[in-house]
């Protein structure tokens, strides 16, 4: 598969040493199979695909960001251990959503019988559906609005429940298929009932 030229978008400067010479400066758009075999190639990068073909390139998190990231899928990961009726997914993970675009949530849940309905080769592979639930925790480089359009893209595509925790200003905007979001400030915790029974996120564990 020939990986020439495509559309790219980072938030940082190209650095040799960030981002391979071959990423900088292609123009075209790419198939979400082309980007597959991109991220096959290019493992130490995150990255993710616009339903435009664009190709968006992530700087590595900060200490804190990170921190951030691995207690979420700690307490979503030890709720979906005891619940059984769902597999829990870090960042690496990346989706194929109906629109094209592929995508890399802090943490998502996906039903268990959406995943057991997978090939051994698809569960090595992209998920070619939207999860039921995402999460995703904005870090210092990232834009809310672009945030925000991504959660309503997730909405659009299939999802359930989303949440976007914002940990510079305490707030968590919760969205949910067919409603308008809703905004809390400074909450301790958050719950993701009826999606998930009994799963609340401790959200002061993030701030």
């Amino acid at each position: 598969m020939e990986l020439r030229s495509f559309e790219v978008s980072h938030d940082l400067p190209p650095s040799d040493d960030y981002i391979p010479p071959e990423l900088i400066g292609l123009r075209e758009p790419i198939t979400p199979e082309q980007f597959e075999e991109l991220c096959r190639l290019n493992r130490k990068l995150r990255l993710e695909l616009t339903s435009t073909g664009e190709v968006i390139i992530m700087p590595p998190t900060g200490f804190e960001s990170s921190r951030r990231n691995s207690n979420l899928t700690y307490q979503l990961e030890a709720w979906a251990r005891v619940d059984g009726t769902g597999v829990c997914v870090d960042s690496s993970a990346g989706f194929v959503l109906p629109n094209g675009a592929v995508r890399g949530p802090d943490a998502a849940w996906i039903r268990r019988e959406t995943f057991e309905h997978l090939t051994k080769e698809e569960q090595e592979r992209f998920g070619r559906f939207c999860p039921d639930f995402v999460v995703e925790i904005s870090s210092p480089s990232d834009s809310l609005t672009q945030l925000r359009d991504k959660m309503l893209e997730y909405m659009e595509n299939g999802a359930s429940l989303g949440w976007l925790i914002d940990p510079f200003k305490r707030r968590v905007y919760v969205y949910q298929a067919g409603c308008e979001p809703v905004v809390l400030v400074d909450p301790a915790t958050v719950s993701a009932e009826p999606l998930l029974p009994g799963f609340t996120l401790n959200v002061t564990e993030l701030w």
